[in-house]
């Protein structure tokens, strides 16, 4: 299955674990990546705020790329799924504002346009929704039973509801958790797997921010957790990245592994940690790993 792939900054960035794993779990999906090499930042929901316009004709661009590939467009992250969901949204149902990105398109002499046509997918939805999960399921070549997962799906996948398809399709609300067991683990419930990790305000109030954070990883811990999962490499930079940070700001102990979603998927593939840069978060993944028999 060919997708026009739009990998984002982080994972190019702050977060090459996370590419690295997704290109890897590709070929046993059936998937045919057309990276979209030239296609811009998304904005991340900041440059909207400030200069919509700009917005709207730079995920424009990346729609229009998408659509010369005759393909679907697939995330590997929540933010740009929200952000990119909702520009095509708004641009199906505006047509001066259709018109007004075709122009600033055409004005940079890339010799496209966009008519609307490109459905927006992150991979945790493809895989139920286009690859299938018996696809899934023979692609398993080890079992993650033993291992407790809380799933953590970052805002922009989530809502709003009418613009990226949750009306229509409520159960992509599950899919973490339905994932989760099939790859043989046991999936944790708890509050914190549908609210916001902080992130958009840890440079204006990085306390309340670190808190956000911390609070939901304790709550998952509580719960039984041995790790999170999170299909948005924005909330692990903070789940993650600034765990140690949150430790301290809570006063407590922490120390929670966070896997990326291909990351899941490449252990249960049969790919050893190493080749999936479990050995590059911040909290170590050892012991979650050691769960299942598998070191670093």
């Amino acid at each position: 299955m060919k997708v026009a792939f739009y990998p984002g900054c982080v994972s190019k960035g702050a977060c090459p674990e996370l590419y690295v794993s997704a290109k890897a779990i590709a070929e046993p999906l059936g998937l045919q990546l057309e990276e979209l090499t030239e296609a811009p930042c998304t904005g991340a929901g900041v440059l909207s705020e400030q200069n919509p316009e700009l917005a709207d004709s730079l995920n424009g661009l990346t729609l229009a790329m998408a659509e010369a590939k005759d393909a679907d467009l697939m995330t590997i992250c929540s933010t740009c799924q929200g952000v990119l969901s909702g520009v095509s949204y708004h641009l199906a149902k505006d047509e001066k504002r259709l018109e007004k990105v075709n122009a600033t398109i055409g004005d940079q002499g890339f010799g496209l346009r966009y008519s609307g046509k490109t459905k927006v997918k992150h991979l945790l939805w493809m895989l139920f929704e286009d690859i299938g999960l018996e696809r899934v399921r023979a692609a398993i070549k080890y079992k993650l039973t033993g291992l407790k997962i809380a799933p953590f799906y970052g805002c922009y996948i989530l809502r709003p509801n009418e613009q990226l398809g949750l009306n229509e399709r409520p159960e992509r609300k599950t899919y973490l958790e339905q994932l989760i067991a099939l790859l043989g683990a046991e999936p944790v419930e708890y509050r914190g797997s549908t609210k916001c990790c902080g992130f958009p305000m840890l440079t204006f109030n990085r306390d309340k921010s670190l808190s956000m954070a911390g609070n939901h990883i304790i709550e998952a811990k509580d719960k039984g957790a041995d790790l999170l999962v999170t299909p948005c490499p924005l909330c692990h930079l903070n789940l993650d990245g600034q765990q140690p940070d949150a430790a301290r700001v809570l006063k407590t102990t922490i120390d929670v592994p966070i896997f990326h979603l291909p990351q899941l998927l490449g252990l249960a593939f049969g790919y050893s940690p190493k080749e999936l840069r479990l050995d590059h978060h911040v909290v170590p993944t050892k012991g979650a790993l050691e769960k299942i028999e598998l070191k670093v």
